[in-house]
């Protein structure tokens, strides 16, 4: 491909902020003693709490791609941090949900907080025409990249940690 090419550019830019947010969340791994997959973990958890959806271990194991086992060892370290606890579902007694400890949004939002508000200051200079169509642009890549991961077999744990 021509590095010329507008889309190529985009797709490099796109990759570069990725790097640098991939960056930082390491900075908050390794400052806090976790894992990589345990922020993620937390970040999935954290968007299943904003948007409704019960999270359950074997809900955060298919986001995560892991197995099973992977997830118990991730949730029994992420509620032995005082970061998640195991709850029972009031509705399916047989079901149990996470939920993330107000000291893990605490954590996050002392780490990440001035990073969020950063972001969000830069977005003031556009117009709602074209923050609408970012959205649109990173909802398209978002939709590309879990398709490709899908298509080659990538996003386990295994995989990610090579």
């Amino acid at each position: 491909m021509d590095d010329k090419d507008p889309g190529l550019q985009l797709v490099h830019l796109l990759r570069g902020v990725t790097v640098e947010l991939d960056l930082f969340a390491a900075g908050f791994a390794d400052r806090n003693g976790l894992h990589p997959t345990d922020v993620r973990a937390l970040i999935h958890l954290l968007d299943a709490a904003r948007t409704g959806v019960s999270a359950t271990p074997g809900w955060l194991g298919a986001q995560l791609g892991v197995n099973s086992a992977s997830t118990t060892a991730l949730v029994d370290r992420l509620e032995r941090l005082g970061l998640v606890h195991r709850e029972r579902d009031t509705r399916d007694r047989r079901r149990v949900l996470l939920i993330v400890q107000d000291e893990a949004v605490t954590l996050g939002w002392s780490f990440f907080g001035p990073l969020i508000h950063g972001m969000v200051d830069a977005m003031q200079s556009f117009e709602e025409e074209e923050l609408a169509t970012v959205r649109r642009f990173l909802l398209a890549m978002r939709d590309v990249a879990a398709a490709g991961r899908r298509t080659q077999g990538g996003g386990s744990a295994r995989t990610a940690h090579r």
